[in-house]
């Protein structure tokens, strides 16, 4: 059962789940990459010297399915060398199936799902992620909210919301603060407040 549930969010992902390059620490000037697909791991080097018998040479590369990867100390050591232990701990996190699915569904779709939460849930959702802080201050978001609190969206208030941003517009006009007072934290309110358009 789990095994399915997973199979089938897995199909919601691109083929790379990861991917990193950059220069060897000094004194080496070699440059790196590594990338994580859905079901291998892949290793690959360029030697930046200059030293005539290295022109030209090709990359190296190391193909790993995630098990093999998970298994080879020494790659992981390499790893962690290059682009340190914190990228490691994440790379060995995906090859195990650990995969954050939410951050990493479509724009268009994220969106579909906050409308459907509280405004309280969204301002603690824009503290997660900057990814998530843009979504949740997006134009759609708080149009949404507008609409939610009229039963028109007139001309006049689109114009306005073409100035000042709709997430003014709320809560400048719809906002209610005695009776919404735990809809949405007060550091955001204050936030929207004090924006500039």
């Amino acid at each position: 059962m789990v095994t399915t549930k997973r199979q089938n969010m897995a199909s919601l992902l691109s083929e790379i789940l990861f991917e990193t390059a950059g220069q060897g620490l000094p004194p080496s000037k070699d440059f790196y990459q590594f990338v994580i697909t859905q079901k291998e791991v892949i290793w690959r080097w360029w030697k930046i010297s200059v030293r005539s018998e290295f022109r030209g040479a090709p990359p190296g590369e190391i193909k790993q399915f995630h098990h093999d990867f998970l298994n080879d100390a020494r790659l992981q050591e390499q790893l962690a060398a290059v682009f340190g232990t914190r990228i490691l701990d994440y790379t060995l996190a995906l090859c195990r199936g650990h995969v954050d699915y939410l951050e990493r569904l479509p724009d268009k779709l994220l969106l579909k799902i906050l409308s459907y939460i509280s405004l309280q849930d969204i301002g603690h959702l824009s503290q997660t992620s900057s990814r998530f802080r843009k979504l949740c201050n997006s134009e759609e978001i708080w149009r949404q909210a507008v609409m939610s609190h009229c039963d028109m969206i007139t001309e006049d208030i689109e114009m306005l919301a073409n100035v000042m941003g709709w997430k003014n517009i709320f809560f400048k006009f719809f906002y209610n603060k005695e009776h919404d007072s735990m809809a949405y934290p007060a550091e955001e309110e204050d936030k929207a407040n004090t924006e500039s358009p």
